[in-house]
């Protein structure tokens, strides 16, 4: 049964190394609502480690500073309507958005470290 969460793992090169690009992460960090056995089961035949919150136990030590990047992410393309609430049907053009948003994210930071 293939699960949504495994399906979405794609990764680009990014011309780091010569070759295919890989496909498969080394670990999938998540919160307690991908806590089930099917989920681990599914990421641990791909041979990929979850890294994943159980229910009713504490939170996994170091994670929230992990999760913070993600959600300061999510936070900042927020402050853009568009991307706060998906309008288009086409992902070609959500995606466009989101690299313009972040186009404009990073070139406003560059623009308070010059000045």
């Amino acid at each position: 049964m293939p699960s949504p969460l495994g399906a979405a793992l794609t990764l680009r090169n990014g011309g780091r190394t010569p070759g295919r690009p890989r496909r498969r992460p080394d670990a999938v960090l998540g919160d307690m609502a991908y806590d089930s056995k099917a989920v681990r089961h599914e990421l641990r035949r791909r041979r990929i480690l979850p890294v994943i919150s159980r229910k009713g136990s504490a939170n996994i030590r170091g994670l929230g500073k992990l999760r913070y990047v993600v959600e300061q992410t999510f936070a900042l393309l927020h402050q853009f309507k568009r991307l706060a609430v998906r309008w288009e049907r086409r992902l070609e053009l959500h995606d466009a958005f989101v690299s313009l948003g972040c186009s404009l994210i990073c070139w406003r930071r560059l623009k308070k470290t010059r000045s």
